[in-house]
């Protein structure tokens, strides 16, 4: 297949200027790898957006940016893929010390494949995505420490990103009672439509009661799913109920946490981590069965938009810019 010639978004540096073009490229281009995958559809994360904008995330060019892709197996060398068969990737470095997924053909590592779920398309594996990946493993996080539908108001941040959306979704749906923050008023109506029982605004968490010293606060929440961090993570871990927790996946609102022992050994609350990028794979196979069972495909639907290779790079600056909404899914095909 050395003869094929396609299309990739490749990153290249110059004097610390990172420049995204659309190059042609041939398969012996691609880094090496035991499958090659033809990539149907990508998605845009915010990890993304930041490797598009130079901030860090990938450190050798020139490089092919994109965290997940879906597709189909073109050629492999592990007996455990057969051309033919469709996958899924999301994580493992590429998009970061790897190629990733904005090319219409991507070489790796075999044990980086998930196979993709019965009942999916590659399209809705990245309607999903990362995000999604990340959505499921907080909730799977949640319910292993005894949080049940019961439990009193889950409170998810974020709620209008693709983490945040998703985990609205899914937490609806299996019956629990979700809160959904959001800053954007003009979504209130799509996060009730995901499942949202309330809506709260950034405001509600964004500072301690008290700045600069941490107090407990009344216990007002079973568990969280939060992608912010900062102030807004400390505040919730103020108000987790005893034997609260709340899964913590993403920084955007700073890395830093005002907060002290008292909520952990007076309520027995737990602080539970969130990495979907090095996810043990008898777990990543786990959230994703969960996905294709428990997130409402009409639901995952609603939230998304469809773009081009060439778009990318416009949507990754608003996803820096924090206008960022929903699941942005890359058709390689366009």
């Amino acid at each position: 297949m050395s003869e094929i010639r396609f299309n990739a978004l490749v990153l290249k540096q110059n004097d610390k200027q990172l420049t995204p073009v659309i190059e042609q490229l041939g398969v012996d281009d691609l880094p090496q790898g035991n499958v090659l995958v033809q990539v149907e559809y990508s998605s845009i994360n915010y990890k993304d957006a930041m490797a598009i904008g130079n901030r860090g995330i990938i450190r050798k060019f020139p490089a092919v940016p994109g965290i997940d892709l879906a597709g189909v197996v073109a050629e492999s060398q592990d007996p455990a893929y057969k051309p033919g068969d469709r996958v899924v990737l999301t994580g493992w470095g590429i998009g970061e010390r790897y190629w990733g997924g904005y090319s219409q053909y991507a070489r790796v590592q075999s044990e980086w494949l998930t196979p993709l779920p019965a009942g999916l398309t590659t399209r809705q594996a990245m309607a999903i995505g990362t995000a999604g990946l990340t959505a499921m493993l907080c909730v799977l996080a949640i319910e292993k420490q005894g949080i049940k539908p019961d439990s009193g108001e889950i409170l998810v941040t974020g709620a209008t990103g693709g983490v945040g959306s998703v985990a609205v979704a899914i937490l609806a749906t299996l019956g629990y009672q979700v809160v959904a923050m959001s800053g954007k008023p003009e979504w209130e109506d799509r996060l009730k439509m995901l499942g949202a029982q309330r809506i709260v605004g950034r405001d509600e968490y964004a500072t301690p009661s008290r700045p600069g010293r941490f107090v407990l606060e009344s216990e007002s929440l079973a568990a969280a799913v939060d992608t912010v961090g900062g102030n807004t993570l400390a505040s919730i871990i103020s108000r987790l109920n005893y034997g609260g927790c709340v899964a913590a996946c993403g920084l955007v609102g700073g890395n830093d946490i005002d907060t002290n022992v008292f909520p952990f050994i007076v309520r027995g609350v737990s602080l539970l981590g969130i990495d979907s990028v090095r996810c043990p794979t008898p777990l990543r196979l786990e959230a994703w069965q969960r996905l294709a069972r428990d997130l409402s495909l009409a639901k995952l639907d609603s939230l998304v938009r469809e773009i081009s290779l060439a778009q990318v790079p416009e949507e990754a600056a608003k996803l820096l810019a924090g206008q960022g909404q929903g699941r942005i899914v890359v058709n390689l095909a366009k």
